[in-house]
């Protein structure tokens, strides 16, 4: 090669379109493992046929650890290892179609060449390039057959999150944005900054052909604990010195902002947020990946598969383990092989980058295989026991004294916990559910028999628990039933009306002294401000049901709420003679709506105005209003608006103008906040014309 540096074409618009990289925009190549891209050069002495090319990746690269390969030019393509075959000459330009083998180490290559001719002087450097997972690749651990779904799991970069509680479901978009600029970079800086990587580089990086590692790895890089990871965590309900959980709308902002800050953790992220980021990074390296929606989900801190919740005399959850049952839980399901259990085992694996529980001495879950937690096979890597208590826990109800320290069985649930699990549906924006994924039908004879398995494989069967109930206590039938139902809108902004209904279940008269409170929690249950309580005593005939309304008005609740819009409210019933009663119900309440109008036709590179319309539905002035949209191909980046104060049941109407960047259908996200109502969450499909 002569001295002149070789210029390198990486003919990257058709190699793009062939790896399925198109959306990425990128100056830099971006392909996908073990499949043949292009690349010419000039600047080399004939023959061609004698050149030899390096590729190499990692701080120390060598064949030994697979980062890095020294190949010359064949005339067929390699399976097993990487390989160049000649494409086209001409009279000072080469062309060469280089593939890699289909379990690469991902990641930033450099490609180097070397002729004979140019003796022992070192190689002259063609560039970089970024090789990434390929679903599209019946080679790959992560190769998914059903096209449809690599254009969800890999390519889509919206997508629809469930959240609210099992009585009530609700959903609100999100910005993946897993192709703006620079987020393959932040990706690929967060695999630099693991601990693994830290303690290790050269051996991490000669993992990074797995896709298990790379899940583990990152389900802890997502969260800042033990790594100064991507996202801060807190579920207190006050969010000072960050950004509320529920204030966020897309992943691109946080990898940006933990970015631009020299990589200090972001302030705040909850459940949906750290599994909608670790969503983001796992798309982008090409693994499939969604995220799912766990109602009424365990966390089950001390590994017996049972959850236990503390009330006092009054009514009051009291706190007092860290065992606890969340309204919904977010966290990831990844798709690839596990040649470390075998074929059955293969499919969908959790992930899930919220803090709750140490793996290996950090926090960090999964992956798990979804097949094992339906199958109870609890004993295998990583943290199925953790997952199988999130879907499978058993739920008691106890009555605590502090004074005496007596604690008192009220009662116990086993068909409670882990309902309507969803996640959105492929090309289309609707829910589906894969509960019958993770167990048999609840109450069913094999759900009990893969229960029972779980608690043998973890050695609860056979030992002695001094904290469990007696069959006595769980066998005692109580003497009344009671519930709670609603009675008109669930709305903020409206007094929340209840009807606590009780039925006599026996043939003599009971009498019942009922305490009542209700608490503001947030989404895990956690109670934040006592907002109302209350006591009755009555006498219920034999058969009898009774109803007692309920009124807690707004300006009661108002100050209390946090962000999440939960209300969990208690009845313990006392009755004479007889066992304690605990009715309880979590009510979620809506925001209320705002409303986006598409002005005209969207098309490519014309301004076309949006009209946001919110109507504030109190009889009091809203101040303190902050409009947020984004939305990939439709802006550049996200819009803040400051919008007037909103007087009492007024209209207000933000306009603002996009130019859409590319045709096909985009989302547009909004999220209105005052200091009534934070974050009313909306999102509007725009088909772009040309």
């Amino acid at each position: 090669i002569a001295a002149t540096q070789p210029s390198t074409n990486w003919h990257l618009q058709e190699n793009a379109r062939d790896h399925h990289t198109s959306k990425f925009h990128s100056e830099e190549l971006i392909v996908r493992r073990g499949q043949a891209f292009v690349v010419s050069f000039n600047g080399v002495e004939q023959p061609e046929q004698n050149l030899t090319f390096i590729a190499e990746t990692g701080p120390k690269p060598s064949k030994l650890t697979k980062t890095q390969a020294t190949f010359g030019i064949s005339s067929t393509v390699s399976k097993e290892s990487w390989s160049a075959v000649l494409q086209s000459t001409s009279s000072n330009s080469v062309s060469i179609s280089i593939s890699s083998p289909p379990n690469a180490v991902i990641g930033r290559y450099k490609l180097s060449v070397q002729s004979p001719s140019s003796g022992s002087s070192s190689p002259a450097i063609l560039g970089t390039f970024v090789l990434l997972f390929n679903p599209w690749s019946s080679g790959d651990d992560v190769f998914m057959p059903d096209k449809a779904e690599c254009e969800e799991y890999v390519l889509e970069e919206f997508g629809i999150i469930f959240a609210g509680n099992k009585n009530r479901i609700s959903s609100f978009g999100w910005n993946f944005g897993q192709f703006q600029d620079d987020i393959i970079n932040i990706c690929l800086a967060m695999l630099d900054r693991s601990l693994n990587y830290r303690q290790d580089p050269v051996t991490d990086v000669s993992h990074r052909n797995d896709p298990k590692y790379l899940g583990r790895v990152l389900s802890a890089m997502v969260n800042a604990n033990d790594d100064q990871g991507v996202l801060l965590g807190n579920w207190s309900g006050n969010y000072d010195g960050g950004k509320s959980p529920s204030s966020w709308t897309g992943s691109g902002e946080i990898l940006q902002n933990w970015k631009k800050s020299g990589f200090r953790p972001v302030r705040y992220g909850q459940c949906w947020v750290f599994a909608a980021v670790l969503t983001t990074v796992l798309r982008c390296l090409g693994i499939p990946t969604r995220t799912i929606t766990n109602f009424s989900s365990a966390h089950d801190a001390d590994g017996n598969l049972r959850v236990d919740e503390f009330y006092d005399a009054s009514g009051n959850n009291l706190n007092r383990t860290a065992d606890s049952v969340w309204n919904f839980h977010v966290w990831n399901e990844s798709w690839f092989s596990r040649s470390d259990l075998g074929p059955s085992y293969s499919g969908w694996q959790i992930l899930d980058a919220t803090p709750q529980e140490e793996s290996g001495g950090i926090y960090q879950c999964g992956p798990a295989s979804r097949h094992a937690i339906k199958e109870g096979d609890v004993d295998l890597d990583y943290d199925c026991p953790f997952v199988f208590a999130e879907v499978n826990a058993d739920c008691m109800y106890w009555n605590y004294d502090p004074a005496t320290g007596k604690k008192t069985l009220i009662f116990s649930q086993s068909t409670t916990i882990g309902e309507f699990i969803s996640t959105k549906a492929v090309g289309r924006d609707d829910r589906v559910d894969v509960t019958n994924d993770y167990k048999y039908e609840e109450g069913s004879r094999k759900e009990r028999d893969i229960f029972k398995k779980a608690r043998k494989k973890l050695g609860l069967e056979d030992k002695f628990d001094p904290t469990a109930p007696t069959q006595q206590e769980i066998d005692q039938k109580p003497d009344i039933s009671g519930k709670f139902k609603v009675a008109g809108p669930l709305e903020v902004g409206k007094d929340l009306n209840l009807i606590l209904v009780l039925a006599n279940l026996q043939s003599d008269a009971k009498t019942v002294h009922v305490n009542m409170t209700a608490w503001s929690t947030v989404y895990t249950r956690r109670p934040v401000h006592e907002i109302w309580k209350d006591s009755i005593s009555v006498t219920v005939s034999p058969k009898e049901e009774k109803q007692f309304p309920i009124k807690i008005p707004y300006p009661k609740y108002q100050q209390q709420l946090t962000t999440d819009n939960m209300i969990q409210v208690t009845a313990l019933c006392h009755v004479e003679g007889g066992i304690q009663v605990l009715v309880q119900r979590d009510i979620n309440l809506d925001n209320p709506a705002i409303d986006i109008q598409i002005l005209g036709e969207a098309k490519v590179n014309k301004e076309v105005e949006v009209e946001v319309t919110f109507t504030n539905p109190i009889d009091t002035e809203v101040t303190n209003c902050v409009l947020q949209v984004e939305g990939n191909g439709l802006l550049k980046q996200i819009l803040e608006i400051n919008v007037p104060p909103v007087k009492a049941s007024e209209t207000s109407s933000t306009k603002f103008k996009l130019i859409p960047a590319e045709t096909g259908p985009k989302h547009l996200l909004v999220n209105f906040s005052c200091d009534k109502f934070p974050d009313i969450k909306t999102f509007k499909m725009v088909n772009v014309i040309n």
